[in-house]
């Protein structure tokens, strides 16, 4: 470090002149310090002021066939419905392979399900619980109807084309050839599978989930009975009704 002294002063007003300089360059120091501390402070104000950042859950991607009504077989078939007209001519025309099984009933109304084989052969209890899939779902549930006439048929034999002088409207389809009945029975569950409400026969939905919720036709509003089974399985009420058939519960 360099000293300068000045040779008009003594050594006294020289050491002088270098002390006061240092209390000077001490109180700069100090007011330095001093506000660094007081910036750390403010800082440490800010950071606790901040909003947390809330987690972001990515939203779970839909399969193909929940925008429909489906469900999967006690012994792992997956069977997907129409909802209404609209969708009753989407599935049949865009979902159903060479080897799938169309159900339907006699009842005019009633949705198409499709039984997606791939190719597999299909026991008595696969067709038991299409069957009765289909018979729920239509009118019978509505009208208070424990069974329904449903049969079943292959791609080949349902088509868009009328007979002569007949009109076919929008979901519906002229069926060719033989039907094989299978006798059913109205039932329905509403039930978790891995984590996605599902609605179905019973001995479907069991399979996946022992604690389902067994609904029977009733007086009771569909949204009365979806908010309990909501709570009852945390689930979204929305999906919880959308699993549901349509009319009154218990």
């Amino acid at each position: 470090m360099e000293i300068t002294l000045d040779l008009k002063k003594s050594l006294e007003e020289n050491a002088s002149i270098y002390f006061d300089k240092g209390k000077k360059s001490k109180r700069k120091v100090i007011g330095a310090m001093d506000t660094v501390a007081d910036a750390k402070k403010r800082l440490v104000k800010l950071e606790k002021k901040k909003p947390e950042k809330k987690e972001i859950v990515a939203k779970r991607k839909q399969q193909w066939f929940e925008k429909f009504r489906w469900f999967y077989t006690s012994t792992g078939f997956l069977v997907v419905g129409g909802r209404d007209a609209t969708s009753n001519e989407i599935v049949i025309k865009k979902h159903v392979d060479k080897d799938d099984l169309i159900f339907h009933t006699d009842m005019a109304g009633s949705p198409f399900f499709v039984l997606k084989t791939e190719g597999k052969e299909i026991d008595a209890e696969t067709f038991s619980e299409v069957a009765d899939a289909t018979a729920t779902f239509s009118k019978a549930w509505k009208l208070g109807i424990s069974s329904q006439k449903v049969f079943y048929v292959t791609k080949e034999q349902v088509t868009k084309e009328a007979n002569s002088g007949e009109y076919l409207t929008k979901g519906s389809f002229m069926i060719r050839g033989k039907t094989t009945y299978i006798t059913n029975s109205v039932n329905v569950c509403i039930g978790l599978k891995d984590g996605v409400i599902m609605g179905g026969p019973c001995e479907s939905v069991r399979a996946y989930d022992p604690d389902a919720i067994e609904l029977k036709q009733g007086d009771n509003k569909v949204s009365d009975a979806a908010k309990k089974i909501a709570k009852k399985l945390d689930a979204d009420l929305d999906e919880v009704i959308r699993a549901m058939p349509s009319g009154g519960f218990r």
